[in-house]
C-alpha cells in the first residue's frame, strides 16, 4: 500500500478540483477556502457537475448533505443521482441547487424549543471550506444546518462564526505589529482515546449496548497497576484494526498519525496532525464514525464512552489548540527570546485573561453525564480549570510583573551518561498531565474533554473567549498615544489581574483544591453544577456581543444539554433495574439454592459443613441486600420529576445516581462469591483481556 497514493483518494480536494474544474472556478473556491471570502454562487453549477462525475466514477450512486446537529453526532439523508428520462430510463443529475441547499426535518432533531413538531422545515447549506468526500458509495457534502426561521440548529455554524470573530479581533491586534496577514485561523489536533471489546462479549452485556458503559462489574485481579499496557506491544488483532482504520481515514483525507496502547487494558489512542478547527472538527466526527464501523468488521466494538469500566482509566479527547495567520505564522510560538516577544506575550495574555474570566464556561463545555465519572479520578484533570505554563514561561511572566529584564531558564541539554547515545535537548518545560489547560510549546492542550464529545462546542467557546479578550486589547490600543507602551501595560495588567489561573503543580492534590478555593476559581464538580453557567447574563452577553449565538440559541442549547443529561441517567437507571431484576438476581438465587441444597444433602447423611453453611448464609444475606437496593431504586424512580428542568437534573444527581450505585455495590459484591458458571454475563476480565 502506498500511503501517498491513497491519501485523499475519496476527497474532492483542491488537487482534484484543479484537474476537473476551470482555473477561474478553482481560483474563486480557493479564495473562499483560504481567505474566507464570500462564496460566489455562480460557480456552484460547475462544481456540482464536476463533483457528480467524479463521484460516479468512484462508484457513488447517492449524495447527501452531511451535517452536525446538536445530537453530537452526524446526520445524513441520501438521495440518488437519478432523474427520470422520457424514454423510461434515467439520467444522473446533481445541480448547483442540490449542492448549495438541502432540506431536512428540523423538528426531529434537538432544538431546545426553537422548533415545534409542526414546524418541520429546516435547511442545510454547503460549506465549501470543508471538502466533499465519498463514504459507503455516497457523496457527502459538509453543510451547516438551520431552521426555517433562521435559528442555528447545528454545531458547525457557530463554530465557523467563532473563527470569523477570532480572525477579526486578531487582525485588529496584528496591525499594530505591521503584519500583512489577512486572515487568522484557530487550529486543532484532537487526540482520540477509545476502548475495544470483543463483539460477542459486548452483545452479552445489555449495559454496554444501551448505555456505552458497564453498570455492573468487579475490578479484575489484574488491572492497570503494573503500567505494562501503556505504549506496550500492540496485539495482533488490535494492530489489524488500527491498520484498517488508518487506511480508511487516509482515503478520507484525515491526517491520522500516531497510534498506541493507552494506560488501561484494551484502551488505545489515535492522534492526527492538526488542521483548521472547522476541518479538524469534521475529521474527528469522521474518525469516531470510522472507528465504530471498522471495529464491527473486525469482530470488535469501539467504546467511546468516557468511563466504560469502573476503577479503570477512562477516555478523554485532548484538544490541542493554537492560532496562526494565513502567512504560516504561529501566534503562540514564544521564539528564542519570549521575554521581548511582544506579539507572543500579548496573544498569550489574551488566552490567560480569557481562561480566567470564563473558566466556568470552559468547564461547562465538557460537562456530560459520562465525563462526570472521569474528571478528577487521578486519570484526568480535575473539574477545576487552571492553566499550566511551565517554569520558563512563568519565570518570563514573573519578570514582566516585577519589572526585571531577565529570568533563569531551564533550557539545556540532558546527558544520558552513555557515550554512544546522543545528548538530548531539553524543552523549556515538562509536561503536566494533571493540568486541564497546559501550554505545550506553541499551543495549548485542553485535556478535560470527554472521548465521545464533538470538539465543536469546546472550540466555539475557546475561539470566542479569546476573541473577547483580544477585542478589549484592541479597543485599548486603538485609542493609545503609544501602542507599544500600551501593549507592555496590557501584558503586565493581565499577569497581575488574571495570574490566579496559572498553576504549575499537581492538580490532583488535595492542597490544590483548597488553594483553588482561596484563589476564587470556580468549583463545579458535576454537570448539573456547571450547566447553569451557560445561561448567565455574562455568557449570554459574550455570545450575542460577538454574534456567535443569539440569546434564544444560547437558551436552546442549555435546554438540550440539560435534557441529554436527564435522559442519559434515566436510561442508565432503567437498564440497571432491568439487569438486576432479570439477570443478576435470578443468578444469585439459583446459586444460593444450589449451595443450600448441598448443605441439606450433607446434613442428611451426617456430614458437618460449617463453611458451606456460612457461604449459604453469605449468599442469602447478599441477595437480600441486592433486593433491598433494587426496591430502593424502584422507589426513587417512581418520584422522578417529569419536566426538563434543573430540578429534575438535580434529582437524578442526588437521588437516582446514589441509588444506582447501591444496586451496583450489592451486585458486585455477589459477583465475587457466585460461581462463574452462574454469572449471567461476561466479567471485566473477559471484556478487558479477550481482545
Amino acid at each position: 500500500m502506498s500511503v501517498s497514493k491513497i491519501f485523499g483518494e475519496n476527497v474532492f480536494n483542491l488537487s482534484t478540483m484543479r484537474e476537473r474544474l476551470p482555473k477561474a472556478t478553482v481560483k474563486s473556491l480557493e479564495k473562499t477556502i483560504k481567505d474566507g471570502t464570500p462564496l460566489d454562487l455562480s460557480v456552484a453549477e460547475v462544481v456540482a457537475n464536476a463533483m457528480k462525475d467524479w463521484a460516479i466514477e468512484k462508484g457513488a450512486t447517492h449524495y447527501t448533505h452531511w451535517f452536525q446537529p446538536m445530537t453530537g453526532v452526524t446526520a445524513e439523508k441520501h438521495d440518488a443521482f437519478i432523474s427520470p428520462a422520457e424514454d423510461g430510463k434515467v439520467i444522473m443529475e446533481f445541480s448547483g441547487k442540490n449542492l448549495v441547499k438541502g432540506e431536512a426535518d428540523a423538528s426531529s432533531f434537538p432544538s431546545g424549543g426553537i422548533r415545534a413538531t409542526f414546524e418541520a422545515r429546516g435547511y442545510t447549506a454547503w460549506d465549501p471550506t470543508s471538502f466533499a468526500f465519498i463514504k459507503d458509495g455516497t457523496l457527502c457534502v459538509p453543510t451547516a444546518f438551520c431552521s426555517f426561521s433562521g435559528e442555528v440548529l447545528d454545531k458547525k455554524t457557530p463554530l465557523m462564526r467563532s473563527v470569523e470573530v477570532l480572525s477579526k479581533e486578531s487582525l485588529r491586534i496584528l496591525k499594530h505589529f505591521g503584519s500583512d496577514a489577512t486572515r487568522i485561523e484557530s487550529y486543532v489536533g484532537a487526540e482520540q482515546e477509545y476502548f475495544l471489546v470483543d463483539k460477542e462479549l459486548y452483545e452479552q452485556r445489555k449495559d454496554l449496548m444501551l448505555t456505552g458503559r458497564t453498570l455492573f462489574g468487579c475490578k479484575p485481579a489484574k488491572g492497570q497497576e503494573l503500567d505494562d499496557h501503556y505504549y506496550g506491544v500492540i496485539k495482533e488483532r488490535v494492530s489489524a484494526y488500527m491498520k484498517e482504520l488508518d487506511k480508511e481515514l487516509w482515503k478520507l483525507g484525515v491526517l491520522a498519525k500516531t497510534k498506541h496502547n493507552e494506560v488501561a487494558p484494551a484502551q488505545h489512542e489515535l492522534a492526527p496532525v492538526y488542521d483548521t478547527t472547522n476541518i479538524a472538527t469534521d475529521h474527528n466526527q469522521l474518525t469516531m464514525e470510522m472507528m465504530k464501523r471498522i471495529a464491527q468488521r473486525q469482530g470488535l466494538v469501539c467504546l467511546l464512552h468516557e468511563k466504560p469500566y469502573d476503577g479503570i482509566n477512562g477516555s478523554g479527547k485532548h484538544n490541542n489548540w493554537s492560532l496562526g495567520t494565513n502567512l504560516g505564522e504561529n501566534l503562540l510560538k514564544p521564539g528564542k527570546d519570549p521575554l521581548h516577544n511582544r506579539r507572543f506575550l500579548l496573544f498569550l495574555s489574551a488566552v490567560i485573561k480569557a481562561v480566567d474570566t470564563y473558566g466556568d464556561l470552559l468547564r461547562m463545555t465538557i460537562a456530560t453525564a459520562g465525563n462526570d465519572h472521569r474528571l478528577g479520578a487521578n486519570e484526568a484533570p480535575p473539574a477545576i480549570v487552571s492553566m499550566f505554563l511551565g517554569d520558563d514561561l512563568t519565570a518570563v511572566l514573573d519578570s514582566i510583573k516585577n519589572g526585571t529584564d531577565s529570568y533563569d531558564s531551564v533550557k539545556g541539554v540532558i546527558e544520558t551518561g552513555v557515550l554512544s547515545l546522543p545528548s538530548i535537548k531539553r524543552d523549556t518545560s515538562d509536561r503536566n498531565r494533571t493540568s486541564p489547560f497546559a501550554f505545550t510549546g506553541n499551543k495549548f492542550e485542553f485535556r478535560m474533554p470527554g472521548s465521545s464529545q464533538s470538539v465543536a462546542d469546546i472550540n466555539i467557546v475557546l475561539n470566542t473567549i479569546v476573541a473577547d479578550a483580544l477585542a478589549d486589547f484592541a479597543d485599548a490600543l486603538e485609542t493609545a498615544a503609544d501602542p507599544m507602551a500600551k501593549i507592555d501595560q496590557l501584558i503586565r495588567e493581565t499577569i497581575t489581574n488574571h495570574g490566579r489561573i496559572i498553576f504549575n503543580g499537581n492538580s490532583y492534590s488535595d492542597e490544590w483544591h483548597e488553594e483553588a478555593k482561596k484563589r476564587g476559581l470556580p468549583i463545579l464538580p458535576t454537570t448539573v453544577d456547571a450547566l447553569p453557567v451557560f445561561i448567565t447574563d455574562k455568557v449570554k452577553k459574550l455570545f450575542t456581543r460577538h454574534g456567535v449565538f443569539t440569546e434564544i440559541e444560547v437558551e436552546s442549547r442549555y435546554e438540550i444539554l440539560l435534557e441529554s443529561y436527564i435522559k442519559t441517567i434515566n436510561i442508565e437507571a432503567l437498564t440497571t433495574l432491568e439487569m438486576a431484576k432479570q439477570e443478576i438476581l435470578p443468578a444469585c438465587l439459583s446459586y444460593t439454592d444450589s449451595v443450600v441444597a448441598s448443605v441439606a444433602m450433607k446434613d442428611s447423611i451426617g456430614i458437618k459443613a460449617p463453611a458451606t453453611m456460612a457461604l449459604a448464609t453469605k449468599l442469602s444475606d447478599g441477595t437480600e441486600k441486592l433486593l433491598a437496593a433494587i426496591d430502593a431504586l424502584d422507589a426513587v424512580m417512581a418520584f422522578v420529576p417529569q419536566a426538563i428542568e434543573l430540578e429534575t437534573a438535580n434529582y437524578y444527581k442526588d437521588k437516582v445516581l446514589p441509588a444506582m450505585d447501591a444496586v451496583r455495590a450489592a451486585a458486585d459484591s455477589m459477583e465475587t462469591i457466585v460461581a462463574r458458571d452462574y454469572w449471567p454475563f461476561p466479567t471485566y476480565t473477559d471484556l478487558l483481556y479477550r481482545v
